[in-house]
Formats: C-alpha cells, sequence, structure tokens
C-alpha cells in the first residue's frame, strides 16, 4: 500500500508549498474526495457522461497533485472514455479507484502528519 503514492511527488510538493500548507491540502482532498467518488457512482446512475467526466476530472486531478498516481491514472482512464455502455463495467472501474483512493488516503495521512 506504500507504494499508493509517488514519494518523490509527495516530497516536491512539500518542498515547493510547505509541509504545513500540504498537511492542511491533505486534510481537504480526504474531506472532499468522499463525495466526488459519490459524484461519480451518481452521475453514472443518471448516465450523465458530463458530470462523470468532471467528477473523474477532479479525483484525477487532485491524486496526481499528491502523487496518488494509481488514483490518477485509474481517474483519468474513467474521465477519458466517459460512460461505458455496459453500466457494469463502470462499476467495476469505479470500485478500482474507490480501492486505490482508499490506499492514497491511508498513506496519504501518515506523510502529511509526518
Amino acid at each position: 500500500m506504500r507504494d499508493a503514492i509517488d514519494l518523490a511527488v509527495f516530497r516536491e510538493l512539500q518542498d515547493t508549498a510547505g509541509a504545513e500548507f500540504v498537511a492542511e491540502l491533505v486534510d481537504t482532498f480526504l474531506a472532499e474526495a468522499p463525495a466526488m467518488l459519490a459524484e461519480l457512482r451518481a452521475a453514472r446512475a443518471a448516465t450523465d457522461g458530463e458530470r462523470f467526466r468532471r467528477a473523474a476530472h477532479s479525483l484525477k486531478s487532485n491524486g496526481m497533485t499528491f502523487g496518488a498516481t494509481t488514483l490518477g491514472r485509474l481517474a483519468r482512464a474513467l474521465e477519458l472514455a466517459g460512460l461505458d455502455a455496459d453500466p457494469a463495467r463502470d462499476a467495476e472501474a469505479i470500485a478500482a479507484v474507490d480501492a486505490a483512493y482508499a490506499d492514497a488516503a491511508a498513506v496519504l495521512k501518515e506523510l502529511a502528519r509526518g
């Protein structure tokens, strides 16, 4: 699970923005990401492709900012693909994003504290 975050990216962010500020950013991301994941699932259920892409984009961008490369890669794939004709494939992909987020969140909590 420790590989859920690219430490070089995370440390560079801390060096650039300051560890204290990055800890605040991590807290904000951890508070907001569950809503982004819920939005992704709701958009899929409503077959709203634009909402789906926006939610995936937000997860991708936030994940990549912190070095959560697996989360970023999986969310990017959803963003680029949009809604699949088969809802089961989207459900599987969203479950993978959920798992990647859970792994990244656990590591980010550790890293942000220090």
